[in-house]
């Protein structure tokens, strides 16, 4: 990283956000910190300091190989996740340093919703009903906390009193549900799936934003990576065989595509800082944009991806660790890797190879994935995190820190799925 990249990332980080706010990032760290050094967490700490010394000194050294190993460590991991939860959701994550002491998390609708897909193609690709059973539940699960409206809560499950609506939640159960109806056709999938798509309709303003982002985001701006939504929306448009939701789900993405500059990079595209977005949400506008335009044959939206991701490509370093925010003029904006925006950005790349037989885009999803593989522990004494993805690397990075967020796994899932699809073609089945 350039010298004065680094002073604009401390600059941001320590004297933009104020004093208030700087003694509550401490505040929490400090607790974090300290948390490392209860009994229960020995096997933990060693863990984070072993981390943090392969960030320092770079010796996190790719594996090659190893796929499918990966990808079956990643599957028996959420479905830990879906056992250490009281319920049939996934846990949202596992977080040993929490000062409230409980290391799983509730159950999290968001994000359940979309992992239901990612077991239902390893499923599909190894013949596993177990997993395909698992995933199920999931989507039956999501039905039961369906809101009134046809929209999903936001944040971690709760009683329907302190539920609130999110557009973003809402798309991404709608499109497990998508992934289980394209095989099942249960009626009261299919019901809770159109409730969820009247909704998103609904919620969309006249310029194709969606409106209802939810308390767990900042309030009163466009969110543009909410465009992965569209994607949803239109499997369900095909399913149903009905254009409105497919209408809806091309304004979406024109709209996101009015938030793109000259260079790829687009406005108005994270959580919570807009000026410098997380390639989580990055890699949810590239996939929104890239697979309708897939769908739909729109060669603009093909293009608008591939403008972003040539750019982001760039900045992959030669053995696949790339910084977990980014600036407009796409210079870095952190110091640590958000592991979920690699994951997807791998995933955007080896779809775009499988579009357009480039193979710059292969190498660069390859090096992603290659690097993510070295960061996932499969022999540990400590079974909660066998098999996950951390939320930054290093652990105690800027994104979800110190912690395994299910959706980190998921997004690894799912590029592993396509690595393989890739090197091996067609599998047989599994008895």
């Amino acid at each position: 990283m350039k010298r004065s990249t680094c002073i604009r990332v401390l600059r941001d980080q320590y004297f933009a956000r104020g004093l208030r706010q700087n003694y509550w990032n401490a505040s929490a760290l400090t607790a974090e910190v300290a948390s490392l050094y209860r009994h229960e967490n020995g096997v933990f700490r060693r863990h984070v300091l072993r981390d943090q010394a392969r960030f320092f000194f770079g010796t996190v050294r790719p594996i090659d190989g190893e796929t499918v190993e990966r990808a079956r460590a990643a599957v028996a991991w959420l479905l830990l996740a879906q056992q250490a939860s009281p319920d049939d959701g996934v846990a949202l994550g596992y977080f040993p340093c929490s000062r409230d002491g409980e290391a799983w998390k509730p159950s999290y609708p968001e994000t359940t919703g979309y992992i239901v897909t990612s077991l239902l193609a390893f499923a599909d690709r190894f013949r596993d009903d177990a997993i395909r059973s698992a995933a199920l539940r999931m989507a039956r699960w999501e039905i039961g906390i369906q809101m009134p409206s046809g929209a999903v809560q936001g944040g971690p499950v709760c009683p329907p009193e302190r539920q609130t609506a999110a557009a973003f939640n809402t798309g991404m159960v709608l499109d497990g549900w998508c992934s289980v109806c394209a095989v099942t056709r249960e009626p009261d999938l299919l019901s809770a799936a159109r409730r969820a798509a009247d909704f998103l309709v609904d919620d969309l303003d006249a310029d194709g934003y969606f409106r209802t982002n939810g308390a767990f985001v900042s309030a009163g701006e466009v969110k543009t990576y909410t465009c992965l939504c569209a994607w949803a929306l239109y499997r369900f448009g095909k399913l149903a065989g009905e254009t409105r939701y497919v209408q809806a789900a091309i304004r979406s993405i024109e709209a996101a595509m009015r938030q793109q500059q000259t260079n790829g990079w687009f406005a108005r595209n994270c959580l919570t800082r807009s000026e410098a977005p997380l390639t989580h949400t990055i890699g949810y506008t590239l996939q929104g944009v890239l697979e309708v335009g897939l769908l739909a044959k729109r060669e603009d939206f093909i293009a608008s991806a591939r403008l972003c991701i040539d750019h982001l490509m760039e900045r992959i370093t030669t053995h696949g660790y790339l910084p977990g925010l980014f600036y407009p003029d796409w210079e870095p904006a952190a110091f640590s890797s958000c592991l979920t925006g690699s994951a997807q950005v791998a995933a955007v790349c080896y779809r775009l190879h499988q579009q357009t037989g480039i193979d710059a885009y292969r190498l660069a999803a390859d090096k992603l994935v290659n690097y993510l593989k070295a960061l996932q522990v499969l022999d540990s004494p400590l079974p909660a995190i066998n098999g996950a993805i951390p939320g930054s690397f290093p652990l105690f990075g800027e994104y979800m820190r110190a912690g395994y967020p299910n959706w980190a796994t998921k997004y690894f899932l799912d590029a592993l799925l396509l690595q393989d699809r890739l090197s091996t073609p067609a599998r047989p089945s599994v008895s």
